[in-house]
C-alpha cells in the first residue's frame, strides 16, 4: 500500500452565473488528497493519513475518497472545521487563498501518530501540511519514524506566501529531505529551497547529497527531469494538450510516477535504490500522461486507469 500523508481540503472554485456574477463551488481537493485520489483511480492500493472534519465538507471529502477506492482507516476525525482554499484562476493558472485556522487537518499533533500495517511499503508527503503547525510536525515525525523501513517520497509544493516562520519551515524540510528516498519539486520550488548552485541540475544534485536517491524536477510545459545522487540526469517532455486549468497537475503527476514505480516493484526499501534511468524515465512518462489528462479538464479530476 502507498500511504498518502497530508491535507484534504475544499477548493472553492470560481464560476460565473448566467447573470454574470462570480460565485464559488466547493470541490474536494488538497495536494495530497489529489494524489491519493489519482492513485486510487490508477488501481493502486492506496491509503490516506489526514485530519478530517465531521462537518458537511468533511463528509464530502470522505465520500470522494471512498469513490476512488482510497482506504481511510488511518484518517483522524474531529469536530473542527474543514480547511477552505479559495481559488483564483488567471489564464488557467491557479492561485490560492487559504482559510486554515483551527481546522481538523491543521490540528494534528505528533502524539496522534497512527500504527501502520506491514502492507504499507511507501509513504508520500507534501503540500501545505508541511508548513502549517502543529500538523507539519505530525507529518515530519511520521516520516522520520517510518523512514528506516518504508520508502519516503516528498513533494513540498512550496507556497511561500503561506510560510510564517521561514527558518522553522526550512529546518523541517531539511529533516524530511534527509530521510526521503525520492524528492519531487517544481523548478520554482527548487529555486526557493536551494540557495546554492547555479543551475537547476546543480541545485538538485545538492539535494541528492542530503540523502535522497533521486530528485525529480518538473518544469511545466517544458517537461520533467530526474537527477540521481551519482549525477545521472534524464529528461521527459510534457504531453501537449489544450489546457483548461492546472489545478492538481503536479499532484496527479506524482501519482503517475508512484503508480509506475509500484507496478515495477520499486516501492520497497530494498528495491528503491535500484531505480535507474530507464525506470525513472518510464515513471516520468506516466506522470506526464496522468497530468495531461488532469489539465485538459476543469479542477483536480485525475484520470482512471482506463482513460490513459
Amino acid at each position: 500500500m502507498i500511504l498518502c500523508c497530508g491535507e484534504a481540503l475544499i477548493d472553492m472554485i470560481p464560476t460565473v452565473s448566467t447573470d454574470g456574477q462570480t460565485s464559488f463551488t466547493p470541490h474536494a481537493g488538497g495536494a495530497v488528497f489529489n494524489t491519493a485520489i489519482a492513485l486510487g483511480r490508477l488501481g493502486q492500493d492506496t491509503g490516506f493519513v489526514t485530519g478530517l472534519s465531521h462537518d458537511l465538507f468533511g463528509q464530502q471529502l470522505t465520500q470522494a475518497l471512498a469513490e476512488s477506492h482510497v482506504d481511510c482507516s488511518h484518517v483522524i476525525h474531529s469536530d473542527l472545521p474543514t480547511t477552505l482554499a479559495f481559488v483564483q484562476l488567471t489564464e488557467g493558472q491557479a492561485r490560492y487563498t487559504f482559510y486554515d485556522e483551527n481546522t481538523a487537518g491543521r490540528s494534528l499533533t505528533p502524539d496522534q501518530l497512527p500504527d501502520l500495517p506491514e502492507a504499507v511499503t511507501a509513504l508520500y508527503f507534501g503540500g501545505i501540511s508541511l508548513i502549517s503547525e502543529p500538523c507539519a510536525e505530525f507529518y515530519a515525525a511520521l516520516a522520520e519514524r517510518e523512514a528506516d523501513g518504508r520508502v519516503i517520497m516528498i513533494d513540498p509544493n512550496i507556497r511561500a506566501a503561506f510560510v510564517k516562520d521561514e527558518a522553522r519551515y526550512r529546518a523541517r524540510l531539511e529533516r524530511m529531505v534527509a530521510v526521503a528516498d525520492i524528492v519531487k519539486v517544481s523548478d520554482e520550488d527548487l529555486e526557493w529551497i536551494m540557495r546554492d548552485g547555479e543551475t537547476l541540475t546543480e541545485k538538485a544534485q545538492l539535494i541528492c547529497a542530503a540523502g535522497p536517491h533521486v530528485v525529480i524536477v518538473t518544469r511545466g510545459a517544458d517537461g520533467a527531469s530526474a537527477i540521481f545522487a551519482g549525477g545521472v540526469t534524464v529528461d521527459v517532455m510534457a504531453q501537449r494538450v489544450a489546457i483548461v486549468d492546472t489545478v492538481g497537475a503536479g499532484d496527479t503527476f506524482n501519482a503517475g510516477v508512484l503508480a509506475k514505480l509500484a507496478e515495477g516493484g520499486f516501492l520497497s526499501k530494498q528495491s528503491v535504490t535500484r531505480i535507474g534511468p530507464q525506470e525513472i524515465t518510464e515513471a516520468l512518462a506516466q506522470g506526464a500522461a496522468v497530468a495531461a489528462v488532469t489539465v485538459s479538464r476543469a479542477g483536480a479530476n485525475p484520470p482512471w486507469a482506463h482513460e490513459l
